[in-house]
């Protein structure tokens, strides 16, 4: 039995929930594909094959391809821009990995604004992730951070009753991570910059808004890892039982 003390998730935290981890699944799979058609990053406006990459992930066959003929200069001189025609049959499946990626993008953008709408309403954010008084002193932070890393996880109680770095984690998320992928991914929209060109400067470029979005969703990728592991860890069972059923007896 669930202790008495625990009071369960609201049902619009449980929907917003699973239609949330719906839309990044669908992210996360169209995203590594889109990806995956040219796995490189860049710092400022542009960015091509030609073009010596921040960062070069190795995640398809594009990967390094080095299939160009020697690249040609459009006019005289060291500056001129150069173009060279491909000799690799490169991965490609831009339309619909792009099309998907549109889709669950409005899904998540419409779910979280719900979900923050209604979580300042119902005073989810300040009961349940501010940080409570008693938890912000050294020794408390000390203490988690040193159960954590020894995976000394307390059993679950079925509610949203969370300790100091599950909040700060949530925090960041919620308030930093996601709204920072929603912004980033609208920047790479020529349609919306035409529209809204600050946000070309606020993030430096387009291909720089392209790095970000993947920082911010590799580190809303590594805390699913964690919280799928907290999950497990401290009772699958009664966890899905409270995120999926909500309040018990």
């Amino acid at each position: 039995m669930m202790p008495a003390h625990a009071v369960g998730h609201a049902g619009w935290v449980r929907v917003s929930h699973w239609v949330a981890t719906l839309s990044v699944a669908a992210l996360a799979f169209s995203g590594v594909e889109i990806l995956m058609v040219h796995p490189r990053l860049y710092w400022g406006e542009a960015g091509n094959d030609l073009t010596t990459p921040l960062i070069e992930l190795p995640i398809s066959r594009n990967y390094q391809h080095a299939g160009w003929t020697a690249p040609a200069p459009f006019f005289d001189g060291d500056a001129s821009p150069r173009s060279a025609s491909r000799t690799y049959d490169i991965f490609n499946q831009n339309g619909w990995g792009r099309s998907l990626h549109f889709l669950a993008a409005w899904c998540l953008v419409v779910t979280g604004a719900i979900y923050l709408i209604a979580g300042v309403a119902a005073g989810h954010f300040r009961r349940h992730l501010l940080p409570q008084t008693a938890q912000l002193s050294t020794t408390h932070l000390q203490r988690e951070v040193t159960d954590h890393l020894r995976l000394r996880i307390p059993a679950a109680t079925g509610g949203p009753d969370y300790g100091l770095l599950q909040r700060l984690a949530y925090l960041s998320i919620v308030f930093v991570a996601l709204p920072l992928i929603a912004l980033t991914g609208i920047t790479m929209s020529p349609a919306i910059v035409a529209a809204w060109p600050f946000l070309l400067d606020l993030f430096g470029g387009h291909q720089s808004a392209r790095t970000i979005h993947f920082a911010a969703f590799a580190a809303v990728m590594l805390f699913l890892a964690g919280h799928v592991l907290m999950v497990v860890m401290s009772g699958f069972r009664r966890q899905m039982r409270a995120m999926t059923l909500g309040r018990q007896r």
